[in-house]
C-alpha cells in the first residue's frame, strides 16, 4: 500500500467565516475520504470525511483516545492532555470514571434541573428589558444562563465565576493563547478546583462537587484525587463555553432566517426538532476535534490503517454528508430522522448532551418567546466572531427588539 502518496495539506484547515462549512471537507468526501493532513504538532495524520466512516472511527473499540497523550502524536494543541481527562482515557478506566457522574446528566435528571434553568432564563431577560435595548446577547444571556447552570450544578461560588471563565477560555485556545498561558490556565483551574474540594470536605454539600468527593472518599476505588479534580475542571468547561457558544450560534442563524423560522411553541419552548436541526447544521467545534489513534491494523475507505497511527473524524463533516442529509445546507426545522453527530458517537458520546440540549430548547425559547421582535443591532460586518480558537461563535452579538 502507498500510504503517502497524494497531497498532505495543513490541518485545520482554515476556518471560513462565521458558520459557513468548510468546502474541503465536500470536496474531499467526494474525491479523497482518508486524506492526508499535517498538524500543528506532532506530524502527520489521517483525515476522513463521509459520515460512516466517521462513525466507525468514533464508535469502533480498535480506535483509543490513550494514544492521543503521546507526546509526539499529532494535534492542534502544545498540550497533548488539553482535551479534558475523561476524552483522553479508553475502557476500562474511562467507563469506571463516566459511570461516578453519568447519573446527573440522565434524561429524567436534566428534567430536574428545567425548572431552575427556566427561572435563570427569566432572571436574565428581565434584566435585559429593565437596561433596554441594544444589548450584547453573549454577555447578557448566552454567557451567564450556561455558567450559571453548571456552576450551580456543580456548587461553585457565584462571585469566582468570571475568572474561571477566563481560565476556562484559554484552555479551549488553538491560537488565541500561547502555550504558557494556556499552561498557567491549567495550572489555575487545578489549583481553584483543588481549594474547592478541601472545603466540601470539611463543609460538605448537596451539589455534584460534594457527591463526587463523597464518592472519592469512600475508598471504592472509582475515582482518586488528581481525577475529581480534572473532571470537575472538565466538566465546568464543557457546560459552560460549548453551551453558550451554541446558544449564540443558534440565535444568529435564527435572526438570519426569513419569515417562517422556527419560532417556541404554546409552551414556549423551541420545539426539539429544531433545536437537532440547529445542532446539526452549525459546524460548532473547527473540525479538528475527535482524534483517535489506531489500536491494531483497521481498512478505511480501501486502505489501510497502521497501530499506532492517528485518525482525525471531525463531526462537522458528518452532518453536512448529502449521503445521509438530503440538502444538508438547508435548515430544514422538521428534519426526520436526524442521526446527526454534534455530540459524538460511542463510548465518548457527551455526557452533557441531555443536559446542553434542555439548555438550548429553554434559552431559545423563553428568548424568542419573551422578544418576538428580537434582531441584530449592527450590520453583519460589525459582528465580531472569535477566532484562534476549539470551538466556533460570535465573541458579541448585539441585539434590539
Amino acid at each position: 500500500m502507498t500510504t503517502h502518496s497524494r497531497q498532505v495539506r495543513d490541518f485545520p484547515f482554515e476556518t471560513p467565516a462565521r458558520l459557513s462549512m468548510e468546502p474541503l471537507f465536500a470536496a474531499l468526501r467526494e474525491s479523497e475520504p482518508l486524506s492526508r493532513v499535517r498538524l500543528p504538532y506532532g506530524g502527520e495524520a489521517w483525515l476522513v470525511t463521509r459520515y460512516e466512516d466517521i462513525r466507525t472511527v468514533l464508535g469502533d473499540p480498535r480506535f483509543g483516545r490513550a494514544g492521543t497523550l503521546h507526546e509526539r502524536a499529532p494535534r492542534i494543541q502544545p498540550d497533548p492532555a488539553g482535551e479534558g481527562v475523561l476524552m483522553s482515557l479508553d475502557p476500562p478506566d474511562h467507563t469506571r470514571l463516566r459511570k461516578t457522574v453519568a447519573g446527573v446528566f440522565t434524561k429524567r435528571r436534566v428534567e430536574e434541573l428545567r425548572p431552575g434553568t427556566e427561572r435563570i432564563a427569566r432572571e436574565l431577560l428581565d434584566a435585559m428589558e429593565a437596561a433596554g435595548p441594544p444589548a450584547d446577547l453573549v454577555t447578557s444571556f448566552a454567557l451567564p444562563l450556561s455558567v450559571t447552570v453548571i456552576c450551580d450544578l456543580l456548587g461553585v461560588p457565584r462571585e469566582d465565576r468570571e475568572k474561571l471563565r477566563s481560565w476556562s477560555d484559554a484552555l479551549l485556545s488553538t491560537t488565541a493563547c500561547t502555550p504558557a498561558e494556556m499552561a498557567a490556565s491549567t495550572e489555575a483551574l487545578a489549583d481553584y478546583f483543588a481549594t474547592l474540594v478541601r472545603q466540601r470536605r470539611q463543609e460538605p454539600a448537596g451539589d455534584l462537587l460534594g457527591a463526587l468527593v463523597d464518592i472519592c472518599d469512600s475508598r471504592q476505588g472509582r475515582l482518586d484525587e488528581e481525577e475529581l479534580v480534572l473532571l470537575t475542571r472538565d466538566l465546568l468547561i464543557a457546560g459552560h463555553e460549548t453551551t453558550a457558544s451554541q446558544l449564540a450560534n443558534c440565535t444568529y442563524l435564527l435572526l438570519q432566517q426569513p419569515d417562517g423560522a422556527a419560532r417556541p411553541d404554546a409552551d414556549g419552548r423551541m420545539p426539539m426538532a429544531a433545536v437537532e436541526e440547529l445542532l446539526r447544521f452549525i459546524p460548532l467545534g473547527s473540525g479538528s476535534f475527535r482524534a483517535r489513534v489506531a489500536t491494531e491494523e483497521v481498512e478505511l475507505c480501501g486502505r489501510r490503517v497502521r497501530p499506532g497511527e492517528t485518525v482525525f473524524a471531525p463531526t462537522v463533516a458528518a452532518n453536512w454528508d448529502p449521503g445521509v442529509f438530503s440538502d444538508p445546507g438547508t435548515l430544514d426545522w422538521e428534519r426526520s430522522p436526524n442521526p446527526h453527530l454534534a455530540f459524538g458517537h460511542g463510548v465518548h458520546h457527551c455526557l452533557g448532551a441531555q443536559l446542553a440540549r434542555m439548555e438550548l430548547q429553554v434559552a431559545l425559547g423563553a428568548l424568542l418567546d419573551r422578544l418576538p421582535g428580537l434582531r441584530p443591532a449592527v450590520g453583519e460586518g460589525e459582528i465580531e466572531w472569535k477566532t484562534g480558537m476549539q470551538v466556533r461563535g460570535p465573541r458579541t452579538l448585539p441585539v434590539r427588539w
